[in-house]
């Protein structure tokens, strides 16, 4: 999948970039490039592959420095509501942004 001069500019005003038109044709080949690179990744056949919890894990076996999954905060959810401008049923409210 390659990318076109026209997509090149629509993702640059989605993105809401400035685009020089002499900086467009570098960056439609940069774009291209990881293109290109996602397009060979997902052409590789990886059946049979096991996946590695750390890239190390190839080499060598890795300990993953898990922490215990237990409750360290206490509820202090009336204090930080204290400070909401507006607050409704345990929830903030905020000024509507999008129409």
């Amino acid at each position: 999948m390659s990318l076109q001069s026209g997509q090149i500019n629509k993702i640059a005003a989605l993105s809401r970039l400035k685009l020089a038109a002499d900086q467009a044709p570098a960056l439609e080949q940069q774009l291209n490039n990881i293109m290109a690179l996602a397009d060979r990744l997902a052409a590789e056949d990886t059946t049979g592959v096991e996946p590695l919890s750390h890239p190390l894990a190839i080499i060598a076996p890795v300990a993953l420095r898990l922490r215990e999954d237990a409750v360290t905060e206490t509820d202090r959810r009336q204090a930080n509501m204290a400070n909401a401008p507006a607050a409704q049923d345990g929830l903030f409210l905020v000024p509507r942004v999008i129409e």
